[in-house]
C-alpha cells in the first residue's frame, strides 16, 4: 500500500499567494489523517480533489493560530454535510479545553450534529492500528506542542520463488499458510518463514514548529522521509532563537544526525516568497536529498 502525502499548506504565519496556511493531508489503507488545519484548509481540499468528508482523524501539533484557525470552517463542513463517522481529534495537553471553546463559539456545529472524539497526547504512543501506530514526541516552541511519528509495521510477503520451489502455487492454500503460520502439503509441514520475507515498515516524522531539541532527533530517527519546519535561514538564526523555530540548516542536521532518508522543507517564511533557493541551499549543503514543499504537492512514500 502506498502512503499518500498531499501538502495541503506550506506557508508560516502569514499565508502569501503561493502559499495557504499550514496543513498535511495523510492517506494509507482506510485512514486519511489531517495533520494541522490553517485558515483556508477546507478549500485546499477542494483544490486537491480530497473529500474531507473521509476524514478519520485529525493532529494537532499546537494551538497557535496559523495552525488551527481552519479548523471550524472545516467541522461546519463536516456537520453540513451529514459526516457520520467519529472525528478522532489529537492534540496536546489543552486540546480539550480549546476544542470545547471552538464548539461553544461558533454554534453553527451542535454536539448532536458531529461526533468528535478528543484525545490529549502528552508523550508517546497516540493511537494504533493493525497497520501501523503513530506517536508524538514533546517539542519546544513555547506553548505544548509535539512533533508526529508515522510508523508503518514491519509485514510478512510471501515469496513467489521461495513458495513455488515447494510446489505451492497462488491458491487459497497460501491464505491459510500465512493466517496460520504453518501447513501441511504434500506430506511435509511448510512454515511461513520458509517461503517469506520480512518487508520493513516506512517511517515518516512530521516536525512543524520547534526550536531545536533532542526529541527532533528521535522522532526523525531512520525516517524515510522528514517533513520539517524551515522557517528561517541562518543568517536569521537570532529571529529562530527567539521564536522558538527552525532554521534550513538545522532541519538539514536533523535529518543526517537521524539518517532520514528525505527531507521535505515547509512552514516557509513569507520573507523567502521569491527566494526560497537560499532555504534549498543552505539545506542541501548538509543534506543533500532535500526539497520545498509545494501547496497541493502530492507525493507518495
Amino acid at each position: 500500500m502506498k502512503i499518500k502525502i498531499t501538502f495541503l499548506g506550506t506557508s508560516q504565519a502569514v499565508p502569501t499567494a503561493t502559499r495557504n496556511h499550514t496543513a498535511i493531508h495523510i492517506s494509507y489503507a482506510n485512514e486519511n489523517i489531517l495533520v494541522d488545519c490553517g485558515e483556508g484548509t477546507q478549500r485546499q481540499f477542494r483544490k486537491a480533489k480530497i473529500n474531507p468528508c473521509k476524514l478519520t482523524r485529525i493532529l494537532i501539533t499546537h494551538w497557535h493560530g496559523d495552525h488551527v484557525l481552519g479548523l471550524p470552517g472545516l467541522l461546519q463542513t463536516l456537520a453540513l454535510n451529514n459526516y457520520n463517522k467519529t472525528l478522532h481529534i489529537y492534540g496536546p495537553l489543552g486540546t480539550k479545553d480549546s476544542l470545547d471553546k471552538i464548539m461553544d463559539t461558533f454554534v453553527f456545529v451542535s454536539r448532536d450534529q458531529l461526533k468528535l472524539s478528543i484525545h490529549e497526547v502528552p508523550d508517546g504512543l497516540v493511537f494504533e492500528t493493525p497497520d501501523f501506530f503513530v506517536e508524538a514526541r514533546k517539542m519546544h516552541h513555547g506553548i505544548a506542542c509535539l512533533a508526529y511519528r508515522f510508523v508503518e509495521k514491519d509485514r510478512v510477503k510471501l515469496d513467489k520463488k521461495k513458495f513455488t520451489r515447494y510446489g505451492l502455487s497462488e491458491s487459497p492454500i497460501l491464505k491459510v499458510l500465512k493466517e496460520k503460520g504453518k501447513i501441511k502439503w504434500k506430506g511435509k509441514t511448510i512454515r511461513l518463514e520458509q517461503v517469506s520475507k520480512i518487508v520493513k515498515g516506512r517511517k515518516i516524522a512530521l516536525i512543524l514548529d520547534t526550536k531545536l531539541n533532542k526529541n527532533c532527533y528521535e522522532i526523525a530517527k531512520n525516517a524515510d522521509l522528514l517533513i520539517c519546519e524551515a522557517t528561517y535561514s541562518q543568517e536569521d538564526a537570532e529571529k529562530a532563537k527567539e521564536y522558538k523555530h527552525l532554521t534550513a540548516k538545522e532541519a538539514a542536521e536533523i535529518a543526517k544526525k537521524a539518517k532520514a532518508k528525505k527531507l521535505i522543507l515547509t512552514h516557509i517564511s513569507q520573507r523567502y516568497e521569491k527566494k526560497e533557493e537560499i532555504l534549498l541551499k543552505e539545506a542541501k549543503k548538509i543534506f543533500r536529498n532535500t526539497s520545498i514543499a509545494k501547496d497541493l504537492e502530492k507525493i507518495e512514500v
